[in-house]
């Protein structure tokens, strides 16, 4: 398919992403399904990412990284999701709590995890999801409290990715301010092995790789260094990292969507019912041409917030972050939907690919934030409406 990317990104970009599709071409779907069958986790690919330096492409070169940022990190994920073989906890592990960390994290904190994270050897989780919060953070009850020199963390967590590889999960809790006496979030860094820090998986209906979790934290005793910045920072802090996660959920709907519209594209080129290939006829070739345009949209949308926040513009990258992952979420779901039903049949099954798709795909609309609570962002942040919330 062609596409106009090389006008838009530099000589190092387009180098970044070509080197990228290769790697996932080397994996592919069949890589992908194979380690969901089997329990597995995708540790070769992840090992073989890491050594290239992709996964920590977004994070200081001083302590590891590629001096990168959101541009670079976003490419990497988009492109070993067209290739079939995206990696999940890209958008947790380096994105979010890797830019949380650099950002806000003292010199210790980035001696101890940033080289880790940037080379693989290091996994980190993060938490901020409750079962009676849901996208309001305001209501998470997540609390730490002071306990002389330590911090002691009670509260839940669900649908909390990858707990189960990772080192460590960023939790995000809610201190009380001693003057006013409100809660406010702060970010603390859990070790996996914390007494009194339980986890239990869901089942889910999704088939990945990463696994979800339940975690509980039953006075969970931390030192005064598990604390990642300013005890008074709040919310600024939080959205440093939740604005990286939404444009890694951008890439990985695009990508997903991509590499569904390459199958259908590929099976309409060269499936021929009658006298010519089904792609001939404007039924099938107009919605892959909608969904082509529908991705490229939410490519351009995911750049735009990709730049701003590389460039230090936190709140004009939150409103394009928000737009970029609702408009990934709903190519992807449409693109996935639109090859199912190119390929008919052959669209469920195993052979192909893309059944087990129409729930992952789902995540990009669903997950980090539902589209619902984008669209009221956008209405009141962007728009200037009334709150209906």
């Amino acid at each position: 398919m062609s596409t106009a990317r090389t006008v838009l990104e530099t000589e190092e970009h387009q180098a970044l992403r070509a080197a990228v599709a290769a790697l996932g071409k080397r994996y592919g779907r069949d890589y992908m399904t194979t380690v969901i069958r089997e329990g597995k986790h995708t540790d070769e690919l992840w090992a073989e990412a890491a050594k290239l330096g992709y996964l920590g492409v977004n994070l200081p070169e001083e302590y590891g990284g590629g001096g990168g940022g959101m541009a670079e990190l976003s490419i990497v994920l988009e492109e070993l999701g067209a290739a079939g073989s995206p990696l999940l906890m890209m958008i947790v592990s380096p994105a979010i709590c890797g830019t949380v960390i650099a950002r806000f994290g003292t010199e210790e904190q980035k001696r101890q995890w940033l080289p880790g994270l940037a080379d693989g050897s290091l996994t980190m989780a993060f938490g901020i999801t409750e079962p009676d919060a849901g996208s309001n953070s305001h209501r998470i009850t997540t609390t730490a409290r002071r306990d002389g020199d330590d911090w002691v963390l009670n509260g839940r967590k669900v649908f909390v990715s990858g707990v189960d590889i990772a080192d460590a999960t960023l939790i995000v809790g809610r201190t009380e301010d001693a003057r006013s006496g409100k809660l406010k979030p702060c970010l603390f860094i859990v070790p996996r092995d914390a007494p009194g820090f339980g986890r239990n998986q869901i089942d889910m209906e999704l088939h990945a790789p990463e696994k979800q979790f339940e975690l509980v934290l039953d006075d969970v005793r931390l030192p005064s260094d598990a604390l990642v910045g300013d005890e008074d920072a709040g919310l600024l802090q939080l959205f440093a990292g939740l604005n990286p996660e939404r444009i890694m959920t951008a890439a990985f709907g695009i990508g997903m969507g991509r590499f569904a519209l390459a199958k259908a594209v590929e099976y309409a080129r060269t499936r021929q019912v009658w006298k010519a290939p089904i792609g001939s006829h404007q039924a099938i070739a107009h919605p892959l041409a909608t969904a082509h345009i529908d991705l490229e949209l939410s490519r351009l949308m995911m750049q735009k917030a990709a730049r701003l926040y590389d460039e230090g513009d936190d709140i004009g990258a939150g409103e394009a972050a928000n737009m970029a992952k609702y408009a990934a979420g709903e190519a992807c779901v449409k693109a996935v939907d639109q090859a199912v039903h190119t390929l008919g049949g052959n669209g469920l099954t195993r052979e192909y690919g893309l059944a087990s798709l129409i729930t992952a795909s789902r995540v990009a609309r669903i997950a980090p934030v539902s589209r619902e609570m984008i669209l009221n962002y956008v209405s009141h942040q962007s728009l200037g409406l009334p709150k209906s919330y």
